[in-house]
């Protein structure tokens, strides 16, 4: 709490609110003298800042910054204009704050009710994090796509057409909504206000993250093409290897859209997050996949073979193994974390 009222209101007010550590209180004078270095130590354990000045805020803001911390400044006067302006976050008060302070936020609270800035925290890091899944989801459904149409060429196989435009586009119309309105309809995680702020630093993507997307894609254009080759020995025709590919890939869509709903949860806590979305759309792409197979108008276009039951809970056996290897992993997470 960073305030210009006495000492000892600010410890009183920061004592009926909850702050930690509220004795121990800094003064604008106290700041003032202080360099750089100091400051940077000082604020690392005090939570209370009384009879400050706007030079005093902006070196306290300052100082947080060097510090690597994310900044986000609450004002509503002229004094708070360069702490508001040099915090990574401004938050001006919409109804009582100076047109000073509402030019150098950030971000204005219309009705000056603060509840609004958890509300804000809460929705931003749902968009992220929602964001994140579908992109990561992009990533790891796309590769089989790709290299079911390239390994077959570059390899020499006896059948290199199992994917037409028609198939792709297919593929596509299911993907889409999978990624825009599922994902984006999905609620947080359980401990989504629980993590520390993400470093300003910090990219998007890291490394390891873009390395497991990768690595489900890849294990599911194993699923894919490792049956297909060994049936492609066996003389089964080109038809039915197709189909085949076909299945389990749309299985393992449908199963990548249930592990990917969490980078850290399991697919059993995640299948109780409220989105009313996940059935629909899971229930129209196994619609399609039974009406490619079944209805021979469709089965022809497409150029598939009808399939028997065993044959496709085979297709789906394989689908589970390509895609829910993920949720060990996940295990793992979640125990290190726990430590």
């Amino acid at each position: 709490m960073i305030t210009g009222d006495y000492a000892p209101t600010a410890i009183a007010i920061a004592k009926q609110i909850g702050i930690q550590n509220h004795q121990a209180v800094l003064t604008g004078d106290e700041i003032m003298l202080m360099d750089a270095v100091t400051i940077q130590e000082k604020v690392k354990a005090t939570n209370v800042y009384a009879r400050m000045f706007p030079e005093a805020k902006l070196k306290v803001i300052e100082a947080f910054k060097r510090n690597g911390e994310v900044v986000a400044m609450t004002g509503d006067g002229v004094n708070d204009g360069p702490a508001l302006k040099a915090a990574h976050i401004g938050i001006a008060m919409g109804q009582r704050g100076t047109e000073i302070a509402k030019q150098a936020a950030s971000l204005i609270l219309t009705d000056d009710n603060l509840q609004h800035m958890v509300e804000a925290v809460a929705l931003g890091r749902r968009i992220y994090e929602n964001l994140k899944k579908a992109i990561r989801y992009i990533i790891s459904i796309h590769i089989p796509i790709i290299l079911i149409v390239t390994i077959p060429l570059l390899f020499f196989w006896d059948f290199t057409d199992f994917f037409n435009p028609i198939h792709v586009i297919m593929l596509e119309l299911i993907m889409g909504p999978t990624c825009s309105i599922i994902f984006e309809n999905e609620p947080s995680d359980p401990d989504s206000m629980q993590k520390a702020p993400r470093k300003m630093s910090n990219k998007f993507f890291s490394i390891h993250e873009l390395y497991i997307s990768i690595m489900q894609g890849l294990v599911i254009t194993a699923g894919c093409l490792i049956p297909a080759y060994v049936l492609m020995l066996q003389g089964y025709d080109e038809q039915f290897i197709r189909t085949i590919i076909y299945t389990v890939l749309i299985f393992s869509n449908i199963l990548l859209t249930l592990v990917n709903r969490s980078f850290v949860y399991s697919i059993f806590e995640t299948l109780r997050y409220k989105n009313k979305l996940v059935p629909i759309i899971l229930i129209i792409a196994a619609t399609i996949l039974l009406v490619s197979i079944y209805v021979e108008p469709v089965r022809l276009l497409f150029q598939f073979s009808p399939l028997g039951f065993i044959q496709i809970v085979a297709c789906f056996g394989v689908s589970i193994i390509s895609v829910l290897w993920i949720e060990v992993f996940k295990y793992f997470i979640r125990k290190k974390n726990a430590a």
